[in-house]
Formats: structure tokens, sequence, C-alpha cells
């Protein structure tokens, strides 16, 4: 059995989590108060808890099998980030009359600085491909499990790939134990669900 499933983690449960991108700095504090700052990763990982997400039994039950399913941290999945899915008019490679395959991509911008992110899990059906501004609608596929792009033909010298599209991050269980309090008949409360994003060579 793969090591991922091509399955998403329920959108209702996924509606009501917390989290985002997470760095690694260590900071080295000297005797006189100056620092340093040592970047461990130049990209982030993403990190959630999906405890607060569940509201009814009927998601609860809905969890439990997923978790079952998934076998606590053993198998990574799909989820949808609320707060960051979608992505439109970004360029994701220039022609050179040679290259037919190009990774989906969404470039992020603040204060000059751009950061670039590999986008692995490309929702069915989401993704609109432009050359030069005109919809392709033929002559490509797109790869759904991995965010590759490949053309028939590769795109003439000079044109610009741009792509529209929804997307999903990689995640799996950071535990191995559900563990839930019962607070009332039928009532449930957990202190903690996280979940962290994979990373794909």
């Amino acid at each position: 059995m793969p090591s991922f499933h091509e399955v998403r983690f329920p959108e209702d449960i996924a509606y009501g989590s917390s989290g985002g991108p997470e760095y690694s700095t260590d900071i080295v504090i000297t005797a006189s108060g100056y620092e340093q700052r040592n970047i461990n990763w130049q990209d982030a990982r993403a990190v959630y808890n999906v405890a607060h997400g569940v509201k009814t039994s009927a998601q609860l039950d809905t969890l439990l099998a997923f978790f079952r399913a998934r076998k606590g941290r053993a198998y990574a999945f799909r989820f949808k980030d609320w707060g960051d899915y979608s992505a439109s008019s970004q360029q994701i490679g220039i022609g050179d009359g040679e290259t037919t395959s190009f990774q989906l991509l969404k470039t992020y911008s603040s204060g000059g600085i751009t950061q670039v992110r590999d986008i692995k899990k490309p929702v069915d059906n989401s993704v609109d491909i432009y050359v030069n501004s005109v919809l392709i609608t033929s002559g490509l596929t797109v790869d759904n499990t991995s965010g590759i792009v490949t053309f028939t033909s590769a795109p003439e010298e000079g044109a610009i790939i741009t792509a529209n599209f929804e997307f999903d991050v990689p995640v799996r269980f950071d535990t191995d134990r559900l563990s839930a309090s019962l607070d009332s008949y039928g009532v449930h409360s957990w202190n903690d669900i996280p979940l962290v994003e994979v990373r794909f060579l």
C-alpha cells in the first residue's frame, strides 16, 4: 500500500481547524544582548490542529473512521487549508522550445522578497493552463498526484505559461493516538489533533 492516500480530509472538519506555515529558526543571543538567527528551513512546512473542527457526533464518527484508515501517522493524505487553497495567474514557466513538463507553483511576495512554493496536490478538474494568456484546452495533461503539467508539444521559446488552480496540502496526523474526554452524554472534547505537512523529494 502506498504511503500516501489520495483522499481528502473531511472538508467540514477542516473548515474549523487552525494552523498555517511554520519555519525552523535557531536564535543565539550573546551576553551583550545581540543575536544571530540561523535559518534551518528555506521553505515553510504547514501545521494544523483540527480538534476544534469536530462539532457533531456525525463528524466525530467520520474523524474516527478516517484516523483508523490512515493508521495514525502511517499514511499521509490531502487537506484543504481554507485560508490558502487557490492560485490565480501564477507563472509556472517560460517556454524554451524544448521543455514539455512544468511544475505547478504558487508565488508569495512581500516587501521585495519572493517565496516560491511547489504545488504537488492540485484538485482534480480545477487546473486551467494558459500560454501567452490563451487558455489551452488540448495537448496537455495535468498529474493531480504530483502537480506536473505536461504538454504534447513544447511551448515556443519565450512563451509565458500561467495557471489557475485549487490545491490541497499533503499532510499526515502528527499523533498515533486520539484522546477525547466525555464532557457529558454524547458530548466529547479534544485538546489537540495535530496535522503536519509532508514533503516530497
